[in-house]
């Protein structure tokens, strides 16, 4: 007989809204002590059957909902979860642009956990929770049956694993991918680190807002805060941007963005590169007088969850503040915030908040998500985690 879970009175609400996770507030009692990834049905406080999921013991989300039919969780099931996600992309508006994109989006495509982004010939796999974990070589098997790729690196190394029970892991999984390769996205080429770099080496959910920059920024002196690698310097500058200042607190990413400067024949003396601390570069861009007809900032996960909430709302005020108060009259401000914790609205809120205490009128003249090959499924509002604003000042 299969491990079970049985919900509380009252507590099937939102599995039945079709919300795959299962917190352990919700939980009766568990039956047939289930292993960690473990397949489990999960029941009503009346033994109604409700879905299939995979049981983590150790997190707060205790599981994760493979599927609301009574149908077998299997390496059959887990091919046409993937087949469908393949072929969604195989359809996909970015391939005229890039030869990088995601191919498995988690939640958003049924495989909670899994994240799977394509570089070129080298597939970059992710693994976040204990369901994916269980999973793992058959489903490193199928997405080279699937996607045609011989070569795969998991990057399964985010602090995320740790609320899992799960222990940091990256490698060569399957083929023999180089650890650092050239991707080409709108007719740019871009170094990328696959076994050190940020996620799983570039952050392929600002693709669009890149290229929008890169239209935006024509005769303008630009500054891009926690540029990592350089990617919307380089569109900046590929599109006709006067000046490019960037700024991230890594030297090696900085490095990266360097050569990447000179992977697109850039001229050096367009780009000016500074390792250090943005809230305190910013200031002293403030104490200097120094200013700008557009400003990026693209900032780390300030509030994985709702428990940062508050830190992380004084941190983004502080840099939009400070941004505001550095853009030249007429300027534009591309703002983001990529944490879980601050939905759409709060963080309009905050940006808003931001310009009133800089002294400054300005517009929202668009509102910025990440591509098409990170779908948001309906039923889980979660997968909308990057929130973009471009601002106008009077």
């Amino acid at each position: 007989m299969m491990p079970s879970l049985t919900l509380k009175p009252q507590r099937q609400k939102s599995l039945l809204r079709r919300h795959p996770w299962i917190f352990s507030g919700a939980i009766a009692h568990v039956d047939g002590n289930p292993k960690s990834g473990e397949t489990v049905d999960i029941f009503d406080s009346k033994g109604n059957f409700l879905a299939k999921a995979a049981y983590s013991p150790q997190s707060n989300i205790r599981a994760r909902t493979w599927t609301w039919l009574d149908e077998a969780v299997d390496a059959d099931f887990l091919r046409r979860k993937l087949d469908t996600a393949i072929i969604r992309r195989d359809g996909s508006e970015t391939h005229p642009y890039t030869d990088s994109y995601r191919l498995v989006h988690a939640e958003s495509d049924g495989i909670p956990g899994l994240i799977v982004d394509r570089y070129g010939d080298v597939l970059v796999m992710q693994i976040l929770t204990a369901g994916a974990e269980y999973w793992k070589e058959i489903l490193a098997d199928l997405l080279i049956e699937l996607a045609g790729i011989k070569n795969i690196y998991e990057r399964s190394d985010a602090d995320v694993r740790t609320l899992e029970g799960l222990e940091p892991h990256s490698g060569v999984l399957r083929g023999n991918p180089p650890e650092k390769l050239i991707i080409q996205e709108y007719g740019l080429k871009f170094n990328v680190d696959i076994a050190q770099g940020h996620k799983t080496g570039f952050y392929l959910d600002q693709r669009e807002s890149r290229h929008l920059v890169g239209q935006l920024a024509k005769d303008r002196d630009l500054l891009n805060c926690f540029c990592y690698t350089g990617g919307f310097s380089i569109h900046a500058v590929a599109r006709g941007a006067k000046s490019v200042t960037s700024i991230d607190s890594s030297g090696n990413a900085l490095m990266l963005g360097a050569e990447n400067m000179q992977l697109n024949d850039q001229p050096a003396e367009i780009h000016e590169w500074i390792e250090g601390d943005v809230f305190k570069e910013l200031r002293t861009f403030r104490d200097s007088r120094r200013d700008f007809d557009m400003i990026i900032l693209d900032p780390p996960k300030f509030a994985p969850t709702k428990f940062q909430v508050e830190k992380a709302a004084r941190g983004y005020k502080d840099i939009n503040l400070l941004a505001f108060k550095l853009l030249r009259p007429g300027g534009i401000l591309v703002t983001f915030s990529c944490s879980g914790g601050v939905d759409a609205y709060l963080f309009q809120k905050i940006v808003a908040g931001a310009a009133l205490d800089a002294g400054v009128d300005a517009q929202i003249v668009k509102e910025l998500r990440q591509g098409s090959d990170h779908p948001i499924a309906l039923n889980f509002p979660e997968g909308a985690y990057l929130k973009g604003l471009v601002c106008r000042v009077a």
